[in-house]
């Protein structure tokens, strides 16, 4: 498997963080992202320590409950909370969703955002924790306010952090490579996945290679544009529910391998 691939676990949300660290290791797969809310306990934990496999990154779902309009410092702490937590795991880095706007328009949401994780982003640094926020297709506007990748870019300035680029919610924009470029000296992790035409649900990721998304010519333009990081594969939704994870998953993870290598990455 080629070494830059990765795997998210939210493919494996009802599985221990053990069975899913261990499936990655099963399939030759070097690095993976882990969620913090499968890591509260030590056993979890300790778990993802002693695996085979590299914590590429932590997902955190900022401020979600409540919004960044109500919001009262509890995502400071929370986020305070996940960097301990991505720290205990090796984790080089926390990708976040902002949580969503509530009555702010988006200019004022980015500015409670920067603000709320400001005391939290001096502490990853010192933690040598990049923290890293991405683009997300607007169905999740109650929880996100990044829905273009200009826009996940521009956020980032802002706040002084990272942006994570997720292809399944930027790939038909206009001018990609160009926003690509902006993006590229931000970016700490690059998010693959497909879509197939049609699909109406939310979420509604597909194995690469089973949708029309034209990876290998995005994936091109990322590796072209000095991206070095890894690829990972965030998979769920019915079409992965229905073939089932670890089948799923597997495919994917060959797919994208052998993609890399003809792309000489």
């Amino acid at each position: 498997m080629h070494p830059r691939v990765s795997l998210h676990q939210v493919a494996f949300m009802t599985e221990p963080t053990a069975r899913f660290v261990d499936f990655c290791c099963d399939i030759g797969v070097q690095h993976c992202s882990l969620a913090t809310p499968l890591l509260q306990t030590e056993v979890e934990r300790e778990a993802a320590r002693r695996a085979g496999v590299g914590i590429g990154c932590v997902n955190h779902p900022f401020a979600v409950h409540p919004d960044l309009e109500r919001d009262s410092g509890a995502a400071t702490e929370g986020l305070l909370d996940a960097i301990a937590i991505a720290a205990a795991v090796d984790a080089p880095s926390i990708y976040l969703l902002t949580g969503g706007r509530g009555a702010l328009c988006w200019e004022q949401a980015a500015e409670r955002f920067t603000e709320l994780i400001a005391p939290a982003r001096d502490a990853a640094h010192k933690a040598g924790i990049a923290l890293l926020v991405e683009n997300a297709s607007a169905f999740n506007a109650d929880i996100h306010i990044a829905h273009s990748l200009p826009d996940a870019t521009r956020l980032a300035k802002l706040a002084g952090i990272g942006v994570c680029v997720e292809l399944h919610a930027c790939w038909a924009e206009a001018g990609l490579r160009e926003t690509l470029a902006a993006a590229m000296p931000l970016t700490g992790l690059v998010q693959v996945s497909d879509y197939v035409l049609g699909d109406r649900t939310s979420p509604c990721r597909a194995v690469p290679g089973d949708g029309t998304i034209p990876l290998e010519a995005i994936l091109r333009d990322v590796l072209d544009l000095g991206y070095e990081g890894l690829f990972d594969l965030e998979l769920v939704g019915p079409r992965i529910e229905a073939e089932g994870a670890a089948v799923a998953c597997t495919r994917a993870a060959q797919y994208l391998s052998d993609l890399l290598d003809r792309l000489g990455a």
